[in-house]
Order: structure tokens, then sequence, then C-alpha cells
């Protein structure tokens, strides 16, 4: 279980995260969903430790943050973040191998390639595994970025905005990957989200965040709905059941 108790972030005198308590880890998929602002990807930076709070505390499956060794700490959590670009000219193979760095210490084992082979197959990737990252498609990048986490083989998996810069068709592959994961894999998956139909067609649960704070926490069903999204988004937003299936609509 990912627990955050009283935990607030602050720049100068603006408080940019307010969460006196929430948990992540009973579902297999949560998506957190918010304006820009909102508070999300400072969440993530602080559980997975890019960010210390101001007031709280943040235990994964009973260890404190801030103390664990960062070793233990990797064998637990994985992290992909938003900005995921790699200044070193690395293959698809590269990458993956990288996953495995918080268990092999940079030397691989026969367990360590095993689960490099594992991911990369369930990823796909098989065609791809010598070809270097800026030779590749945005989406199969991104299919190379989830491969390394998943080659971390931690029980939580923990990504902030994985469908940026992606379109329609690799937007939903990655989702269905993810989907996949938590239910075929038995992996407890947070991502941060910004397509709220997305969020509501794949996630278990959805969090929605607001000025730091979380004002929404509830199956998909409960957050689909005009009232709540336009509380959300300090915006209109249309909800319509399209074959049985939530769907917001803009117009802007």
């Amino acid at each position: 279980m990912i627990a955050l108790e009283g935990v607030v972030k602050r720049y100068g005198a603006t408080t940019v995260l307010d969460t006196p308590s929430i948990a992540f880890g009973n579902e297999g998929l949560t998506a957190l969903i918010g304006p820009n602002g909102a508070g999300k990807s400072t969440l993530f930076s602080i559980v997975g430790r890019l960010l210390t709070p101001d007031e709280g505390r943040v235990t994964v499956d009973g260890m404190d943050v801030a103390t664990a060794s960062s070793r233990v700490l990797a064998r637990t959590l994985a992290v992909l973040r938003q900005d995921n670009h790699l200044a070193a000219r690395l293959t698809v193979q590269d990458l993956v191998e990288f996953g495995r760095f918080p268990h092999s210490g940079g030397r691989l084992t026969t367990v360590d390639r095993e689960h490099v082979e594992r991911a990369v197959d369930y990823l796909d990737l098989g065609d791809y595994r010598d070809r270097f990252l800026d030779e590749l498609s945005g989406g199969q990048r991104q299919r190379a970025f989830v491969a390394m986490v998943l080659a971390q083989d931690t029980r939580y998996m923990l990504l902030d905005e994985p469908l940026n810069n992606l379109d329609l068709r690799h937007m939903g592959e990655i989702m269905r990957l993810l989907r996949r994961m938590a239910d075929e894999l038995d992996k407890r998956v947070v991502v941060v989200l910004h397509d709220i139909n997305f969020a509501a067609t794949y996630a278990d649960r959805i969090v929605a965040m607001r000025g730091g704070r979380v004002v929404a926490d509830a199956p998909a069903a409960a957050i689909m709905r005009p009232d709540v999204l336009g509380d959300v988004y300090d915006t209109a937003v249309d909800v319509r059941q399209i074959d049985g299936r939530p769907v917001a609509l803009y117009y802007g």
C-alpha cells in the first residue's frame, strides 16, 4: 500500500500539494486526473522521493519513503517520469536492462536477463531490441520505457502522463498494456492522465485533483458526471452514454 499522510508541498508562499490522507494499492489501475497545476506530478515526485514534502509522511508497504534504502524502495516501487528523455544513445535492450539496476547493480545475472526478456516479449519489442531509441516512433519509444519499468519487477508502478505526445492508436495501445499488467501480472498501476475518457475506460478508480487537493475519489462511474467533472475542471462538461460507457464531451 502507498499511503500519504498529511503531505504538504510549498514553493515559497504557494502551496502546490495538500493531501490530508490518501492511499493507493488496493485497485489494479488507478488514474489521477485534473487540470494543469493540480498537483498530480508533485504527488508522484514525492512518492518516488524525487521531491521532499514540507510536511507529512509517505509510506510504501510500511516503509517510510524518506528513510528507506534506495535499493529496497526501487525493488518495490517503479516511477516513470513525464520527462523520460535520456541524453545517452541507448538501444531498447540497453534501456530495458537498466530497469534491473536495483536488483543487479549493473551486473546482470541469469534471473535479471529472464526478467528483461519477459518484459521485451510482453511489450512486443523483440523486433526493436537493437534499435536506438531515437530511431523509434513515439509509441514504440514509450513502450520501451514501460518495458524498462516492467523489468524492474515492482509491486507498484507509477507512470506520469505516459500518453503525452502519442497519437490516438498508441494512446489506446499503452492503456491496454497497463490494464493487462494489472490484470495478468497483479501489478498496482497508478497513472496520471489528461484524457478523462481513457481514465474512465481503463481505470478501476479515478482520483481527481484540483489546486493541490483531492476533490473526488471514486470508481469511474461516480466521477464521470457533469457536476463532478465541471467542478474538477471549472468548465462545463457533458457526459453521454455511448455503447454503455460514459464519455465526456467538451465543446469549448
